[in-house]
């Protein structure tokens, strides 16, 4: 199999070689991409708040040591997995944000946190407490442990104030494990596309966090951190105060999802796009559609489509046609462009598109700089 590095490495540092490109392509755009780490790294740090950016959105080694030496605690890491793709590329700091209970995983957690400097994961039931408990035993080795609270969507975490009570009380009695606070992540609220909107709903739920810190520190449990937020809710749970950990992650890129949203209660966003699929016409037959060379396989296609950035018109509709192809529909579009011309993407969820790709290809305006591997693909377990 040709990799991208045999099929694009000697474009590294010719200038214009975005051009010169095998599409699709996942591009990365490194100065605005650094613009954006910089500018989180900064909003934090600025209100006294800790950042672990949740890598489940790039997945790449890379872009986790640029969060880091900008300031950042660590990173998240959604499964196991990935976890161990990163650690593997020397990143330190991980906190796994999804609970690990399978037999299997639960063995290879126990054996990553006597490797993996720093290493978190959260927990949500006292029987995965105990299992973790006799695994780590078995390898000698500790782990600190988050507990887990549901905000409400009932995918994962306690499902009351009692039920992390009494966990907490089941951490503590487990001799290799140490209990370090709680996470809360509110992922329904994060698109909702009306700031005053999403504000009111991450108030609702932020009440219901104080109640829950204030049951644990009543038992003597008070969180020493308490993580969570994300890209469409971070100006607001800065304001709000109750977080000192956030785990923002698209912010890095930004998609459509988030483009559709005011991220910035009516200003400009803080947050560029770095983040594009370049993909070429391969068919030019009717006036007013041509077809490109980028379809399911290529963008996600749980967050809408694809918007033009560039080499079309910017209302052009964007249609998938299968699994290789899609349709750009303009007025004139077909005559206007041809085949072999090309045509940048902004994705509809930054996510899953980014788990389609070996590799981001990065650039500095319109040249080839580096090839980094998408490093956690498909780690899914």
């Amino acid at each position: 199999m040709t990799t991208d590095r045999e099929l694009h490495g000697h474009l590294i540092g010719r200038q214009g070689s975005r051009a010169d490109l095998n599409t699709p392509a996942l591009i990365l755009d490194i100065d605005a991409l650094d613009r954006n780490i910089a500018t989180m790294a900064a909003l934090t740090a600025g209100r006294g708040v800790a950042l672990r950016p949740h890598a489940k959105t790039h997945k790449s080694v890379d872009i986790a040591l640029r969060q880091i030496a900008a300031g950042a605690a660590g990173v998240c890491c959604a499964k196991i997995g990935e976890a161990e793709a990163l650690t593997e590329g020397g990143v330190t700091g991980i906190l796994i944000t999804s609970p690990v209970a399978a037999p299997a995983a639960i063995d290879r957690l126990a054996k990553l946190a006597g490797a993996a400097d720093g290493l978190m994961a959260v927990v949500d039931h006292p029987g995965v407490a105990g299992r973790l408990q006799a695994a780590l035993a078995a390898a000698d080795a500790c782990l600190d442990v988050i507990i887990d609270i549901d905000p409400g969507i009932a995918r994962t975490g306690v499902a009351s104030a009692e039920a992390a009570v009494a966990l907490a009380r089941v951490i503590d009695a487990a001799p290799n494990l140490e209990y370090r606070g709680v996470q809360f992540y509110c992922g329904s609220q994060q698109h909702i596309e009306s700031y005053a909107d999403r504000r009111a709903a991450i108030v609702e739920r932020t009440g219901y966090l104080e109640d829950v810190i204030a049951a644990l520190a009543d038992a003597g449990f008070a969180p020493g951190i308490v993580t969570g937020s994300g890209t469409g809710t971070h100006r607001i749970d800065l304001e709000l105060g109750v977080f000192n950990e956030l785990q923002a992650g698209s912010y890095v890129f930004m998609d459509k999802q988030y483009l559709d949203c005011d991220i910035a209660d009516g200003g400009e966003p803080p947050f560029e796009v770095s983040l594009a699929v370049d993909a070429r016409v391969v068919s030019a037959n009717h006036s007013g559609l041509v077809t490109i060379d980028a379809g399911y396989k290529s963008l996600s296609t749980d967050g809408g489509v694809a918007v033009v950035q560039r080499g079309a018109p910017e209302t052009a509709f964007f249609a998938f046609m299968g699994d290789e192809h899609a349709a750009l529909i303009a007025p004139e579009i077909g005559n206007e462009l041809q085949p072999g011309d090309p045509v940048s993407l902004t994705v509809p969820h930054c996510d899953p598109t980014v788990n389609l790709y070996d590799s981001y290809h990065v650039v500095a305006r319109d040249t080839l700089v580096a090839i980094w591997p998408v490093s956690a693909r498909g780690r899914a377990r």
